[in-house]
Parts: C-alpha cells; structure tokens; sequence
C-alpha cells in the first residue's frame, strides 16, 4: 500500500509538472528569442536613422559602433548596388525584397534577419541587415531549463516525501490491527488494538477489539460448560470407587482401581484443560517413559484377554511437544480402540522410535478386522458404534506438536496407527 501511494504521488505529481513546465519552457525559450530580436531590431533601426540623413561618414560610425557595441549581432548596409558597409554578408533573397521597400523579418537555418528598408537615397533603396545568430536566440534557454528541471525534481520529491509520510500514518495503524489479529489467532485473547488513523480504521480497530472481547466470552462461557459436564463425570467415578472397595477379590480390586484412578485423572485433566487461558508455554514430556507406562497399564488387562503384546519401546528420553498428561491420554485412546474394535485374542504391538530429527514416532499395530470406514482419522468417522472422535483428537494432539496422524488397514489384515510426534508447534 506505501509503494502504490508512493507511485500515485508521482504519477499525479509528474503529470502536474509537465502540464506546467512544458508550456514555461517554451515561453522561456520563446522570451529569449524575442528579447534577441528586439536587440537586434534596436541596432537595425538605429544605423537606418543615420543612412536616412544621408551623411557617409555618420552612417559609417554608425555602423562600427553597432558592429562593436552590438554584442555579437553583426550589422551590415546594403548599398544601392552590390556595395555594403559593416559586417561582410551575402546578398540572400530577403535583402532583395526589403531592397524593394518593405522591412522584413526573416529566419533562416542560421539564424535570423532583422531587414530595415531605407528609402529617400539619390541612388536608390538602402537596406540595413542585423542578423541574430541560432545560438543568439537561445542564450540563456538552456541554464533557465535547468533550473525549471531542478524545480521540477524538487517539487517531486517534495510531493513523494508527503504522499510516503501519508501512507505511514495509514499504514502503522493498518499494520497494528494485523499484528493484533494475528495475536489472536495464536490465542492471545488479551492482545487489544489502540485506535488510530484515519476514522474507518479507528472504526476497524474497534471492531476487533468488540471481537476479540467476545471471542473471549462466548470461550469462556463454553470452557465453563465443558468443566461443568466433567465435573458432573466425578459422581458416578466416586460411586465406582465405593464399589471398587466392597469387592471381596483383593486383586481385581486393585486392577478396577487402577481403571478408576485413570478416569479420575482424565477428568481432572479435562477440567484443568478447559479452564486454562494461558497457553503460551511449550508443553513437553519424555515420550519414551509415559509410553512404558501406558503400555504396562494396559499389559494387564491384554493378559486377562489373552492378547499377545509386543512393545519395543526406544530408551529415552525422547523429547517431544506435547504434555504428559495429553500424550498418556493419546496412548490410551489408541490403544483403548484395540481392545474395543477387536476381539479378545487378537496379538498387537506398541513401538516407540525417535524422530528422524526431533520428536517421536508411535506405532500401533493389530491383528483384527482393520478399519470398516475408508477415512477412519475424518472427525466423527467410525464404522462400528464409537463416536470416532478418538482417532480425530489424537491427530489434533499431533499436529499441536507439529507432527501427524496415518491410520490404514493393512494388505495382510489388521490395522495400523503411525502417531507422528514433533518437538513443538513450528
């Protein structure tokens, strides 16, 4: 925008200059022939006065006082004859005609002739020639054309200097509402515009700040309602613990409480999550240990079903960007569509590598079925009765971290889930 204002400055400034510089220069170059001339003209008739009193000798101090005095005009008499005085000139086509009677101005491509007819001589018609040179009909055209062409350069950067500091005042606070709004979409909801410029941009910065306040709102009110329904989930998880200790089986007591602390956690989590604003801070975990731990909580209940399990988990740390809590509740997603969406039996396996730079990558693999829907990470896709939410929320976990998410059905049956994780949002 400053560079198209700059140009419009110059286009309108450009043509204005040369509507009004064109026409003064040729009025420059037009005064300075005429001021040439009327010189001219001046010394012509001046030698005519002394030609028409008809004294030899006046007319001959005459005409050496003009050709000296004339300032490079030379002056010549062309007596009745092919007899002359002054300055040695040809006898051309317009001192025949002024020899007839008549004063003439001609140009020629040498210059121009100022032509005096004398009459009233015994011997005839006398004819007094004072000739402005080309170069004397343009003195002082060039040095007035410079002048106007540096007038010219300074009024155009004048008018540059003003179009540039106008597209500044414009600009800057264009430029805050932008970096204002991108502000926001990193979710800095706090990030306000301070209205300035011209109206409509006042108007525009305080647009986005009514936005930004209730974007803001309308995040809060839901975030509530989102921990509000978690919180609702602690009742039926504390009646679950009630029974949990009235079961006589201390070891499947143990193992159903272990179930209930990970829900309880899970919802804590999810409160926590909802009512957190600030989300500025780089998440990190070793994604080497909250995997082991995942895949020895889930072991167990793979014995209890007779599920072969095969991890191989890479010794860590292994770095990535994303919190412990969202990657446990990552893993368990996964690995809780394994037991869902196949049946008791059915062998998998967990592999955790390194990045090949930074970050990790998870593999799930299975035995079973594979995947009945052909998009299985589409939001809400699921071909059995699951809401086919889980593989969409661990592929926002990914990309959050600036990885991704592939799941395919395997040629040879089953399914497979590659969790790509990077080391932090780029």
């Amino acid at each position: 925008m400053r560079r198209r204002l700059a140009l419009l400055a110059v286009a309108t400034a450009s043509l204005v200059l040369v509507a009004f510089l064109v026409p003064l220069a040729v009025l420059v170059r037009t005064l300075a022939a005429e001021r040439a001339t009327a010189t001219a003209t001046t010394w012509a008739q001046s030698v005519a006065t002394a030609a028409a009193l008809g004294d030899r000798d006046t007319l001959d101090a005459t005409v050496r006082q003009a050709n000296g005095a004339g300032g490079g005009i030379p002056v010549t008499v062309f007596l009745p004859g092919n007899r002359f005085l002054g300055a040695p000139a040809a006898r051309g086509p317009g001192v025949e005609l002024a020899a007839r009677g008549r004063s003439i101005t001609v140009d020629t491509p040498a210059g121009r002739e100022i032509l005096v007819a004398v009459q009233g001589g015994a011997r005839g018609t006398m004819v007094v020639r004072a000739f402005v040179s080309e170069e004397r009909l343009r003195q002082g055209v060039g040095r007035a054309w410079l002048v106007l062409g540096l007038v010219g350069l300074a009024l155009l950067g004048v008018g540059i200097a003003v179009a540039d500091r106008l597209a500044r005042s414009l600009i800057r606070p264009v430029g805050e509402v932008a970096g204002v709004s991108r502000r926001l979409a990193r979710g800095d909801l706090d990030a306000r515009v301070e209205p300035a410029g011209p109206a409509e941009i006042r108007e525009v910065g305080s647009a986005l700040n009514h936005l930004a306040a209730r974007i803001r709102e309308l995040l809060t009110r839901e975030r509530e309602a989102v921990a509000d329904l978690s919180h609702r989930l602690r009742t039926p998880v504390t009646a679950l613990r009630l029974e949990v200790d009235t079961m006589r089986d201390k070891d499947e007591a143990a193992r159903v409480g272990q179930a209930v602390d990970s829900v309880q956690r899970m919802v804590d989590q999810v409160i926590r999550e909802a009512r957190r604003f600030d989300r500025d801070g780089a998440p990190s975990c070793d994604a080497a240990q909250v995997v082991a731990e995942r895949v020895a909580f889930w072991s167990a209940l793979a014995d209890d079903q007779d599920r072969p399990l095969r991890a191989g988990i890479a010794d860590g740390p292994i770095t990535v960007g994303v919190s412990g809590p969202e990657l446990a509740a990552c893993v368990d997603l996964l690995l809780e569509n394994v037991f869902a969406h196949t049946p008791d039996g059915t062998p998998f396996s967990v592999e955790l590598t390194a990045g090949a730079g930074d970050g990790a990558r998870l593999v799930i693999a299975d035995r079973g079925p594979g995947f009945a829907h052909p998009a299985p990470v589409d939001r809400g896709a699921s071909g059995g009765s699951s809401t086919g939410l889980g593989l969409d929320i661990a592929r926002r976990t990914a990309e959050d971290s600036g990885g991704r998410l592939l799941a395919r059905s395997l040629p040879s049956g089953g399914a497979e889930v590659t969790l790509e994780l990077g080391s932090g949002p780029a």
